[in-house]
């Protein structure tokens, strides 16, 4: 069995497909997996489906939204979340969940936020009124080469950079970055969420840990153009997302902690609070 972090660092945003359908036992353990997935750290919990087209057709492609993007993929998860408050991070979270279980079991995916017909896909997983669909993802086995739009999308996103430790990890304020060695045991935890996936690559998260508590606060770096597209904030599922990454890693280490909402959280005009990490010890884990 894989560490998270082999698996994190196996994770890649998968464009084109093998033309080969995934097996019958491998489809019955992404479903096993959908349905055992936990309630978010908010308590929300995504209605997961898989959605697949007949063929692997151009039109078909072109229904879904997805032509010229995804290459080959027989197969989607699409997925549901009640809109409440926190519900994105909720959404993320989760369905990283299933998409690092999906890694494990030799499959690639890619998170698709923005280039999907959303109508298609609510048809197809019968989206209620209170209901929103964030995000979909394609599921199936990589191709062996990648195709030329995937390696142009991958170099305009910038999707094999990824902003250094003084960018996006503080100590007690914004203006002291947090490095590898001062980060302790939480280290590869910081590591892994610094390597999650994000809308365009923007990596919007900013950590800031307390060392007097060892209480991780997690913030926001909003960007223009990412809010409010079809109701969904796309990085609030960012958030999710990185959260995933650092709780799977945390635990998997033998620590333990919970998400919590802390009123003492430092206050800035830069980013937006969301959630802080409070560990068992005072190493932050």
């Amino acid at each position: 069995m894989s560490s998270i972090t082999e698996i994190i660092k196996k994770r890649f945003s998968c464009r084109t497909y093998a033309d080969r359908p995934i097996e019958e036992s491998t489809l019955q353990k992404l479903k096993d997996i959908m349905n055992s997935l936990p309630a978010g750290p908010f308590g929300g919990k995504p209605r997961l489906a898989l959605v697949s087209a007949a063929s692997s057709s151009p039109r078909e492609w072109r229904q879904l939204g997805t032509y010229g993007i995804i290459r080959n993929a027989r197969l989607f998860v699409a997925g549901a979340i009640r809109n409440a408050a926190h519900a994105m991070e909720d959404y993320g979270y989760c369905k990283e969940l299933f998409i690092l279980r999906a890694t494990e079991l030799g499959l690639g995916t890619c998170w698709l936020g923005g280039t999907f017909s959303s109508g298609n896909f609510a048809d197809a997983i019968n989206l209620q009124k209170d209901e929103l669909l964030p995000a979909v993802s394609p599921v199936g086995y990589p191709a062996d080469n990648k195709s030329f739009t995937e390696k142009m999308m991958r170099r305009i996103a910038g999707s094999d950079r990824r902003k250094p430790w003084k960018d996006i990890f503080f100590a007690d304020n914004f203006s002291r970055p947090l490095t590898e060695q001062d980060a302790g045991e939480c280290a590869v935890a910081l590591e892994n969420l610094r390597l999650a996936p994000s809308a365009s690559n923007k990596q919007p998260w900013r950590v800031l840990r307390d060392d007097d508590t060892a209480v991780f606060h997690f913030y926001l770096a909003r960007a223009l153009g990412y809010n409010l597209l079809r109701g969904v904030s796309l990085q609030d599922v960012d958030m999710g997302i990185a959260m995933c990454h650092f709780a799977l890693t945390v635990q998997e280490a033998g620590g333990s902690g919970q998400w919590v909402t802390d009123t003492g959280a430092p206050g800035t005009t830069s980013f937006d609070y969301i959630v802080s990490w409070r560990g068992k010890s005072n190493s932050g884990v």
